[in-house]
């Protein structure tokens, strides 16, 4: 998966651009007369340092939110970045972007090709079924590294009071086509006989399903506090891969914590 939990620690120098695009797009919102809010999350976060990996990256968790005269919309804390650019009634659609750190032969321990920084670019779309719950459903393009096809199905129970805290929690699925897929956990026959594994070659599907849960609450008038949990599963042909069984991991566990600061408005 290529998202937040996948953004390795050299793309920290990348954080002005993630700022941007992680901005919600509310200029389609009628204006009030308000001033608007910000909030500004940041902290650190875990995350396999690649699908199916055993060894964990620490990365930056960050967000920043902007409404006018309203709470914040909701965001899960594991989505991708981007911002919605058409808002109708309960749907939003928009881009999404995503990044999964190199792979290389020395980092999993066996002579397989090299993966490298995989930029992610796709869209997202979802639908707010109820005030309590969200359906999500994206999908991105590898510009390198993988240059496959990955994407995400989830859904998020939420509950809030206001700004003041918000819970959630939901079910992940996780997708790849066939070239994402292969290039984690695939192993040719020329791999195989440089790594000792034997050859293996995975097709396209669901790779993992999991859960996440996030939490937020308010510290004061303007600091807050943000932590999330995540736990992934592979399944398929990901699970029985001799890379994963050998040198990695079906269990895929992330969290992140980080401080909050909100300004701007009358609150």
């Amino acid at each position: 998966m290529a998202n937040r939990r996948n953004v390795p620690s050299l793309l920290l120098y990348a954080s002005p651009f993630l700022v941007l695009t992680s901005v919600p797009a509310y200029s389609q919102e009628v204006d009030s007369g308000g001033e608007k809010r910000t909030r500004i999350i940041l902290g650190p976060q875990l995350s396999p340092s690649w699908p199916g990996a055993d060894k964990y990256s620490v990365g930056p968790y960050i967000d920043v939110s902007r409404t006018r005269d309203s709470e914040f919309a909701f965001e899960a804390p594991d989505e991708s970045f981007g911002s919605p650019l058409v808002r109708s009634g309960n749907f939003a659609f928009g881009p999404a972007f995503g990044f999964i750190g190199k792979r290389k032969a020395s980092d999993i321990g066996a002579d397989l090709p090299k993966v490298g920084l995989s930029v992610e670019a796709g869209a997202f779309g979802q639908v707010h079924l109820t005030p309590a719950l969200r359906v999500r459903l994206e999908g991105r393009k590898g510009l390198s590294g993988h240059k496959g096809w990955t994407g995400e199905v989830s859904a998020d129970y939420v509950a809030r009071q206001g700004d003041d805290w918000l819970f959630s929690i939901g079910p992940r699925v996780t997708l790849g086509d066939a070239k994402y897929t292969r290039a984690y956990f695939g192993v040719t026959p020329a791999a195989a006989a440089t790594s000792g594994l034997p050859a293996y070659d995975p097709g396209g599907g669901i790779q993992s399903v999991g859960v996440t849960a996030g939490y937020h609450r308010m510290l004061g008038r303007n600091w807050g506090i943000a932590v999330y949990g995540r736990y992934d599963r592979l399944v398929g042909d990901a699970a029985d891969s001799p890379v994963t069984r050998g040198l990695g991991s079906r269990s895929q566990p992330s969290g992140g914590i980080a401080l909050s600061y909100t300004f701007g408005g009358d609150r």
